[in-house]
């Protein structure tokens, strides 16, 4: 087994790679005020941004589905690595050479498996690129030139070429150190009758990378004649490729996506290097499988699903690109952003397009024309005979359960209007209570998915033991809220607090969460002169997951304070101090008054005491605030 990691270097890795870059490489981030970010969680779907990022605190923390931690525990989660994968890729990014204990350490061999398949799909797509220059690739270089690009396209896509025989990159990767298994389980290879040979031969090749830059596969165009396989051949399905889940070009457009707000979905690879070279970088593709539920994902997390928000679909004007447009359709309401196609004058793909016409012609092609849901619609009334009573009614029984599916009350009456009008029905009302009354249907029907939303948590009464984790903690009591914010500048701001903060008992704390959290600060050496790894600490000191989570929460969720002082800060204290001291109060007068008058005199007067004692200290909170501490 390879060695433990030195402690020393996993901190340097945390330090040196900020969370709001690697964060960023996944999802389009805002400014979410105190410093923090904020953006749609990658890791369970939602509507709204309840992902907040700390750069300042290294941390991350969902507010939706209570994903925490820092940047390793990002990289982990997204990415499914373990804990040495995860620090070895950042390490990597950051130019740091990791130290292992325990024994020596073989890189070659003791990698894990994400990263060693990784590796080989970047050394595979060095060794395509450097083929591409080779005798051989000369019709893999006239097909790029028939078609527009020069060495400089190339190069800047990262094509290249397979060479025909059967086992050229097999033998390149064995001899960088790779094993048959490695190369079998990447795609790179498939199993001949004397072992592994190439899959991909004699083809133009595509690297294709996840959105976090890294080449996962790859797609290889056909360009001879007595080739028996497909027009376009990609990786199988491996640990690193599930082509529901890349969309080719992400890596280079995803930026000008969350820029613009807009994203153009095409269909091949040549028309996404078409787009982009002629100023089009928002545009992707899907790689050999429909558009679907899974892109989507992708895309919302980077369009952050605003109200300006627009994807626009260039399928192509025959049969298989109006099925295509439909099938988008049917996912349209997952997007919170306005869905348009776009189809080129002849039916002409953006890559002719720019060929035909130049590049002006293709920026001009994905403006903003049809709604998506209009296309859709007339291609199904196109179907019938709209001259007739019969015809319009059976185009009316195809259409309007899908205006039904339109989520929003208001578009949902729009669109049945218009599509009214392109039936040719006069009483327009009679198709909007036809597609209302389909509607609920939907909602009560088999159809309706069933609701698995969690009924909101709060402190004020106690979580199942086994509920699942639900989402961010909605606290009625002020007295529950004040105990957040004093937790939160404990851990954000701990020199406004201390020394005051560290005499405070878990007592003090109602909720036994936020004691438990209270206890880890104390654990970790207390508030006073916090080190530059006193979050680290206080977050180690967690009995258990859940208290971790409620840390890194507390740590990354904004002060709810216009100006966070110390005069801030100090309310806080007294208001958490003096709601201690009014509950100590009230349980001593009810001893008193459990004792009577009558009760044993030295046990009575000491109680008496205590009380008198308590009032004074409340009154003198009250009178000099944090002075009185």
């Amino acid at each position: 087994m390879a060695g433990r990691i030195n402690d020393d270097d996993v901190k340097a890795v945390r330090d040196a790679v900020p969370i709001d870059a690697v964060v960023s490489e996944y999802l389009q981030l805002r400014n979410a005020g105190g410093g923090n970010l904020k953006g749609l969680c990658p890791f369970h779907d939602e509507k709204s941004p309840s992902f907040q990022v700390s750069p300042s605190k290294g941390l991350f923390h969902c507010f939706g589905c209570q994903e925490g931690g820092d940047t390793i525990a990002f990289v982990m989660k997204i990415d499914h690595l373990s804990f040495s994968e995860t620090v070895e890729r950042l390490a990597a990014k950051a130019g740091i050479t990791l130290r292992y204990e325990e024994g020596g350490y073989n890189p070659g061999h003791q990698r894990g498996e994400r990263i060693r398949l990784i590796e080989a799909h970047k050394v595979a797509a060095q060794f395509y690129a450097d083929q591409l220059g080779s005798p051989e690739a000369e019709i893999g270089r006239k097909f790029l030139a028939e078609r527009g690009f020069d060495q400089a396209a190339a190069e800047h896509f990262g094509v290249g070429y397979s060479p025909a025989g059967w086992d050229h990159l097999t033998r390149f990767l064995r001899g960088k150190g790779f094993s048959d298994k490695e190369l079998i389980l990447s795609g790179l290879s498939q199993d001949g009758r004397r072992g592994p040979i190439d899959r991909f031969r004699g083809r133009l090749m595509w690297p294709i990378k996840d959105v976090g830059g890294e080449i996962v596969g790859f797609g290889a165009r056909k360009l001879r004649d007595d080739d028996n396989g497909p027009k376009y051949l990609n990786t199988p399905e491996t640990p690193v490729y599930k082509k529901s889940q890349v969309l080719y070009g992400i890596d280079l457009a995803k930026k000008d996506i969350a820029k613009v707000s807009r994203a153009v979905v095409v269909e091949g690879y040549t028309d996404v290097m078409a787009c982009h070279l002629a100023g089009v970088t928002t545009a992707i593709a899907t790689c050999g499988t429909a558009f679907g539920g899974d892109h989507i994902k992708i895309l919302r997390r980077l369009l952050m699903d605003n109200g300006s928000a627009r994807v626009i679909f260039t399928f192509d004007g025959d049969a298989a690109g109006q099925k295509a447009a439909l099938r988008a359709f049917e996912d349209d309401q997952k997007f919170a952003a306005e869905t348009y196609i776009a189809i080129a004058p002849d039916g002409m793909d953006p890559c002719e397009l720019r060929l035909a016409k130049g590049d002006e012609a293709v920026a001009e092609l994905v403006q903003p024309r049809t709604p998506l849901f209009e296309f859709a619609l007339r291609q199904i009334v196109t179907r019938y005979d709209l001259e007739t009573p019969a015809g319009r009614a059976a185009a009316l029984d195809e259409a309007a359960p899908i205006v039904a599916k339109i989520k929003n009350i208001a578009s949902q009456h729009e669109v049945a209007v218009q599509l009214a009008g392109m039936l040719g029905i006069l009483d327009t009302q009679f198709v909007v209570r036809r597609v209302a009354q389909i509607a609920r249907w939907q909602r009560q029907g088999g159809d309706r998915a069933p609701d698995r939303r969690q009924p909101q948590r709060t402190y004020d009464t106690p979580a199942p033991a086994a509920a699942p984790s639900g989402p961010a903690l909605n606290l009625r009591s002020p007295a529950h809220r004040t105990e957040r914010e004093l937790l939160k500048l404990a851990l954000q701001r701990p020199e406004l607090v201390s020394p005051a903060f560290d005499a405070y008992g878990t007592d003090e704390f109602t909720a036994p969460p936020y004691a438990a959290v209270r206890q880890c600060v104390q654990d970790a050496g207390g508030a006073t002169g916090a080190p530059s790894d006193y979050l680290d600490a206080v977050r180690e000191a967690a009995p258990n997951d859940s208290v971790r989570s409620l840390v890194t929460e507390l740590a990354v969720e904004t002060i709810f304070a216009k100006t966070v002082d110390e005069a801030y800060a100090g309310d806080q204290l007294v208001t958490v101090r003096l709601r201690a001291v009014d509950r100590r109060i009230r349980d001593v007068q009810g001893t008193l008054a459990r004792l009577g008058p009558n009760g044993d005199p030295a046990q009575l007067a000491a109680v008496q005491n205590e009380l008198w004692v308590l009032t004074q200290y409340g009154q003198s909170l009250r009178n000099n605030g944090a002075a009185a501490l």
